[in-house]
């Protein structure tokens, strides 16, 4: 495995530089964190959904810099179109990405990042300018926190804000987030309370120095036939954000006991979560032969939240 510079050099099991993914994922399960964070493993199988995804914000972030440069919507969408058909001709192969959702492919990849541009053609959320010309998107933030592992490493907080908008004089950390299902009041929720937008509230004012109320998420929903938009505010309170940070510091000591005594309970509750954890089949298995099925079912890959984008 690659170094990985989020962890300790004391303890090199012990993560000091946390993001929402590695966060969620001891939230999750204490075995999944290790396998995922921890010893680095995912699937030979490319996760179709986290792909669409990865390319819709692609996208989104070169439309975004160039309306920010002055370039006009239709150039800007045009210029997203062909960096996306680039993006997903499989080279190896010599053809288009083949993928392996009928909802979720090359064609409707197109069509939502097209239609959805066009949606907010008028944007009422402008992009934060910073003072030196450049635009708040795609930004690779880290800060300290005020806590410390037991060697007095301080521990960080780290992510990437897709987009810092403006709108009736307030500031918004902005994201967009696909799926299959109906857009409503169960999908909005979901994101209530949820790591990766606390931890984007409190970047904007600790980084950025922007007051920020909460954040903008743009549901975007995936059909066969078509794609449809909705816009809701997902508010954050001061006292919620406390709440959120003091919660930290106890997952950061259960973060501490288990690299410490390098044993990673597993959370059976949660095998069945999202159509199942890919690594339920390992922990079926006996102890002494589940190494072997990690390296028969999955590649190793290094997480580490202090690379910006760009260099991952």
């Amino acid at each position: 495995m690659e170094p990985n510079s989020s962890f300790s050099t004391i303890n090199p099991l012990l993560q000091l530089a946390w993001d929402s993914t590695s966060l969620g994922a001891l939230k999750t399960c204490p075995r999944y964190y290790e396998y995922t964070i921890v010893r680095g493993f995912e699937s030979r199988q490319r996760n179709v959904h986290l792909q669409f995804g990865i390319w819709i914000h692609e996208g989104k972030e070169k439309y975004d810099r160039a309306r920010a440069g002055g370039v006009s919507h239709d150039t800007a969408v045009l210029n997203v179109v062909q960096y996306l058909l680039r993006a997903t001709w499989d080279r190896e192969r010599n053809r288009p990405w083949q993928s392996t959702d009928n909802v979720k492919n090359r064609l409707t990849l197109i069509r939502t990042i097209v239609w959805y541009l066009e949606e907010y053609k008028d944007d009422p959320i402008t992009t934060v300018i910073f003072s030196d010309g450049s635009p708040a998107v795609e930004l690779s933030f880290s800060f300290d926190t005020a806590y410390k592992s037991p060697a007095g490493e301080p521990y960080l907080l780290c992510g990437h804000i897709d987009r810092l908008g403006t709108m009736n004089g307030q500031t918004f950390p902005c994201d967009v987030k696909t799926t299959k299902s109906t857009i409503g009041d169960n999908f909005f929720d979901q994101f209530s309370p949820h790591n990766q937008f606390s931890i984007y509230t409190l970047a904007a004012k600790v980084v950025y120095s922007l007051p920020t109320a909460g954040l903008v998420i743009d549901g975007a929903q995936i059909a066969v036939t078509f794609s449809r938009f909705e816009r809701r505010t997902s508010p954050r309170s001061e006292a919620q954000l406390n709440e959120w940070y003091q919660g930290l510091r106890y997952w950061l000591d259960a973060a501490e006991k288990y690299a410490t005594a390098n044993y990673w309970p597993m959370n059976e509750s949660a095998c069945g979560n999202y159509g199942g954890c890919p690594f339920r089949k390992v922990c079926s298995k006996s102890p002494s032969i589940r190494a072997e099925w990690l390296k028969t079912d999955f590649l190793p890959r290094t997480w580490d939240p202090l690379k910006v984008r760009g260099d991952i």
